[in-house]
């Protein structure tokens, strides 16, 4: 079933468009990459989708339009949005920041808040360990695990993440992407991830879609070979009229972006 749909999606900031007319489909269930360096427009793209920057197309979350909705009403309709850099609040402990994400619960889950935080600590345990520590005492990967904790507590039928990898080391990356098959089977979620690491994107993710240039150039399942082509194109080529120029035969493993700072977009 589709929760997701997308067409002709155009998005600007001011008069500069930044997406050209994008169609993508998201399945209940799914977990989607979108790939794609900087300046695709992955950043744009999940901010259309919430309601965070001027956009036109056809956009329908669950069977309702998102068109004219703010943000904070596209939230309640069940679209959770962990941006890059976290956003968490550093003066507040690790508890009252998630405290502050199950006040947007919705009224039929309320009474089921006291079993999530179980849920939460037993998916990010750190969390429980410093509960009570200042959200700015923790490190980017303990933080990037609050974040997401927090949007999980508002109970979303669909989360958007936006570099989750973003200035964290290798391991710390590695270990986050782990969690997010257990996250979205236990929360019973759909996922869509922004990233530019797409070796551990497309090992957890069951389709990628590659941005380039404001347009979606590719989408296909992460295991199809043509997949790997169209990534490697985008990666090594550098512009959309490469995805497909790859040449075949043996294909070297998806890339790795190796940029971790926080210019990284």
């Amino acid at each position: 079933m589709s929760l997701l749909e997308i067409s002709g999606l155009r998005a600007s900031y001011g008069r500069v468009e930044v997406l050209h007319g994008v169609d993508l489909t998201v399945d209940e269930g799914q977990i989607i990459a979108i790939l794609g360096a900087n300046g695709a427009g992955k950043t744009s793209f999940l901010r259309a989708v919430t309601g965070g920057v001027s956009a036109s197309g056809a956009r329908r979350f669950n069977g309702e339009d998102l068109a004219g909705r703010t943000t904070a009403a596209i939230a309640r309709l069940g679209i959770g949005h962990v941006p890059a850099g976290r956003g968490t609040f550093t003066d507040l402990t690790v508890e009252e920041n998630l405290r502050l994400g199950a006040l947007s619960r919705p009224r039929d889950r309320r009474s089921e808040t006291a079993k999530d935080f179980g849920l939460v600590f037993a998916t990010f345990p750190i969390l429980k360990d410093f509960r009570r520590r200042p959200a700015g005492a923790l490190s980017g990967g303990q933080a990037q695990m609050l974040a997401i904790a927090r949007a999980l507590l508002a109970r979303p039928k669909l989360l958007l993440i936006d570099e989750p990898s973003l200035g964290l080391a290798p391991l710390t990356s590695r270990d986050l992407f782990e969690r997010f098959e257990q996250v979205r089977h236990e929360w019973a979620l759909t996922i869509v991830l922004a990233e530019q690491n797409a070796r551990l994107s497309v090992k957890v993710a069951d389709r990628a879609v590659i941005f380039a240039r404001g347009l979606a150039v590719h989408e296909g399942s992460t295991s199809d070979p043509a997949t790997v082509d169209a990534i490697q194109s985008i990666y090594f080529g550098g512009a959309a009229d490469a995805v497909d120029a790859h040449p075949s035969g043996s294909r070297p493993p998806a890339p790795e972006a190796t940029q971790t700072g926080e210019g990284r977009r």
